[in-house]
């Protein structure tokens, strides 16, 4: 049996990634294909941590946010990943994983509240831990919420999942010459703004000295790899 490198992950998955091709929502293919790189991780004895974001739901509804209150909008994008980790756990079940979806905002009658304790020991359990509704307050991303999650619950390292399949030096689909970084300090990120991450994420990695890991989703077995310690995507350190 091949041994991973890290024995706890915190995984942060964006709600565009669950859109496969479509334009919104949720691609039933897309999630079981997810599902399963997850599955295989999960297969090898890692605990895995997931945040899930709401940009396939409330990016759809976009325009019936202009001119919103921005805190409102915010709070409507959380019950977005609500939804989101409630379809995921539905994919995993069918996948044969344990899972349970927790909640930064209280919404008992459908998921439980976000108790870090009670995350951990399910981790220790062996069951796979979903975090929706971010960090249950407006103004901070989900990005951010996988950068808090990760480090409460005590996870070896975040893995960014994208489309795209690490950091590179511009925007790989505006320029030909861009290049893909293998490493990149945390300094070095933030001072480039190469905004994969936002800087409040990043800097709180950084404190924290939680490795940050940018890959493709959407590249078959590139998770497995990560976690395998192999050189996939851009790892970011301090």
């Amino acid at each position: 049996m091949t041994e991973p490198k890290y024995k706890r992950i915190l995984l942060k998955l964006s709600g565009e990634a669950l859109m496969g091709g479509d334009a919104y929502g949720i691609n039933r293919q897309t999630i079981a294909e997810i599902v399963a790189e997850i599955k295989a991780v999960v297969d090898l004895g890692v605990q895995v941590g997931v945040v899930i974001g709401g940009g396939n739901i409330f990016r759809g509804l976009a325009h019936a946010s202009n001119g919103m209150d921005r805190a409102q909008a915010d709070y409507m994008g959380m019950l977005a990943t609500v939804m989101n980790g409630l379809a995921l756990q539905d994919a995993m079940r069918a996948a044969g994983i344990v899972s349970r979806v927790q909640s930064a905002l209280n919404i008992e009658q459908v998921v439980e509240p976000y108790i870090r304790g009670k995350a951990i020991r399910y981790l220790e359990q062996g069951r796979t831990v979903i975090f929706a509704a971010g960090t249950g307050n407006p103004f901070f991303t989900t990005d951010t919420a996988a950068a808090l999650r990760g480090a409460e619950i005590g996870a070896e390292i975040v893995l960014k999942a994208t489309k795209v399949d690490g950091i590179y030096s511009a925007d790989p689909k505006k320029f030909a010459d861009a290049v893909r970084y293998d490493r990149i300090s945390f300094d070095d990120a933030i001072a480039q703004n190469l905004a994969v991450m936002d800087a409040t994420a990043f800097a709180l990695c950084r404190d924290q000295r939680l490795p940050i890991n940018v890959f493709s989703i959407y590249k078959p077995g590139a998770l497995m790899r990560v976690v395998l310690g192999e050189n996939e995507g851009t790892l970011v350190v301090c």
